[in-house]
């Protein structure tokens, strides 16, 4: 009769090293990278156009200090323009909308890419355990 022992943590981590990478494996761990490389793009971006928004609220909120006969700059491209106040509120505001919507957008991508890599990781560590390191 055999007695049962517990493995230690080196017998575990050598078993687990004979866990066979398959074809399919390989490719969700590929998946998982790039998406990985994706989401760090978005959030990068997204840190850009949260920027922009934040330095678009201070300038409309500086705007509506400003007299209402003044004339204001407003950069349109690399040129700035001395527009009527109420205009270069209207822009601003059609500015702060557009950054809007594109920063929720790449807000849903970012949620999209996270629910597959949470999805490729339950599939990886089902498979591979502890063997397998999937934190970003």
């Amino acid at each position: 009769m055999m007695s049962r022992r517990m493995l230690t943590k080196e017998e575990e981590d050598a078993m687990g090293d004979e866990v066979e990478v398959r074809r399919e494996d390989q490719d969700k761990i590929n998946k998982f990278s790039r998406l990985h490389q994706r989401e760090l793009l978005i959030e990068d971006e997204l840190k850009t156009k949260n920027k922009e928004k934040e330095e678009l609220d201070d300038i409309t909120t500086e705007l509506e200090l400003a007299d209402e006969d003044e004339t204001v700059p407003y950069k349109i491209g690399d040129s700035f323009f001395h527009l009527p106040l109420e205009q270069a509120q209207e822009l601003l505001g059609k500015s702060t909308t557009k950054l809007e919507e594109e920063i929720e957008e790449l807000e849903e991508k970012k949620g999209t890419i996270q629910e597959e890599m949470t999805q490729l990781k339950v599939e990886l560590y089902a498979r591979f355990g502890k063997t397998i390191n999937l934190e970003t």
